[in-house]
């Protein structure tokens, strides 16, 4: 990826399929793991806060392995200066797009003053773009709402994208609802406000030049391909963690071909058992656990007869303590390889029971750093 990726997409009608930054789940073992299924898809960061970027551990928040690209960080912050900071910082780490949070909803981000609420101030949105391109080596993106609270979408979003092109912005990624910042927790606000599909689409269609990607509610790659028809990227959230199986569909479905069999493409599944257990076996020399890593491979398996108990060796046993890598290779042994689904053995599982531990490392260290000042 260069600092041109997202005009030489466009201009070579390329499509990017990229997996959202989701709190407490894109890590970087996460990322690790989804790039062993795609060499294509644009990966993120959770999103990091400018100011522990700039006051905390650095090494702890931004590191990451080279595998990763291409990778894009998210920053959190309505401060220009400190914006800029982060992003001379970050840098040094060689990351491949900035992108700028102004979708979050959560009570903590919005009493930091940014994510969704940002909405209300597009001005002060496009002030920060502005600010953040005059420094950055990368593109710089933003990742946006149709609208927050009583906004009307329809008014609201098209001034916002105007505003964001008029700043520079190298792409703009939309989430197809809107955040209610009172009332709805974050959970809430992925599920009860209307997706408004078509919106984000006639978007696209009167921005012909501009790179506009849409996300929300997109379940599957067949889904994908549909909205790829009239976008220029499309971003999965939940359904690439926790079906995580899905992205070995990916690398075909941006290349274009056979987009009407991208949601049957079957990873290489005992190749990507080695893979996992080498990445393992150099995170526990460096002093990580097991579950630092198995915690976000649960998804793999979804419709296969033993997932379930290769649910249960992983949360089970990987959370022991000196537990090693032979979990994973007992795990995957669990599992029928011939994709059918066994009765009773298949169910979906929810985000809330694979995310496992609370919000922990970078998140909760940015989220400090932010909320103390």
């Amino acid at each position: 990826m260069t600092a041109h990726f997202y005009e030489t997409a466009h201009q070579s009608g390329e499509k990017i399929f990229a997996v959202a930054p989701m709190i407490d789940w894109t890590d970087r073992h996460c990322r690790v793991l989804h790039r062993q299924l795609s060499s294509r898809a644009l990966l993120y960061t959770e999103m990091v806060v400018a100011d522990a970027i700039i006051h905390g551990p650095r090494d702890r928040l931004l590191g990451y392995s080279d595998i990763e690209h291409p990778v894009a960080l998210q920053l959190g912050g309505s401060d220009a200066a400190k914006l800029s900071e982060a992003i001379r910082i970050a840098a040094d780490y060689g990351y491949d797009e900035i992108n700028l949070n102004v979708g979050c909803p959560s009570d903590r981000v919005q009493s930091g003053t940014f994510g969704a609420c940002l909405m209300r101030d597009a001005a002060h949105v496009a002030d920060l773009v502005t600010a953040m391109k005059k420094v950055s080596p990368v593109p710089v993106t933003v990742k946006c709402r149709i609208g927050v609270d009583d906004q009307e979408p329809s008014e609201v979003l098209p001034d916002f994208l105007q505003r964001m092109i008029g700043a520079g912005a190298d792409a703009i990624w939309i989430h197809a609802r809107k955040a209610w910042l009172q009332g709805l927790s974050p959970k809430e606000n992925r599920e009860i406000p209307p997706l408004d599909y078509e919106l984000v689409h006639r978007m696209k269609r009167e921005n012909p030049n501009v790179f506009l990607g849409i996300n929300g509610g997109i379940k599957d790659l067949d889904e994908a391909a549909r909205h790829l028809t009239v976008m220029d990227g499309v971003m999965l959230g939940r359904a690439a963690y926790q079906n995580t199986g899905l992205l070995a569909g990916v690398d075909a479905l941006v290349a274009g071909s056979n987009p009407a069999g991208v949601g049957t493409v079957q990873p290489d599944w005992l190749a990507l058992r080695d893979a996992m257990i080498a990445y393992a076996e150099t995170v526990m020399a460096s002093g990580g656990r097991l579950h630092h890593v198995t915690r976000h491979m649960v998804g793999l398996f979804q419709g296969f007869a033993g997932a379930r108990r290769f649910r249960q060796i992983l949360s089970s046993e990987a959370t022991k303590p000196g537990a090693g890598v032979e979990i994973i290779e007992a795990a995957f042994a669990a599992v029928d390889l011939n994709p059918q689904p066994e009765q009773g053995d298949g169910d979906a599982i929810t985000g809330d029971a694979m995310a496992g531990d609370e919000m922990r490392g970078g998140e909760r260290i940015a989220f400090d750093i932010c909320l103390k000042g």
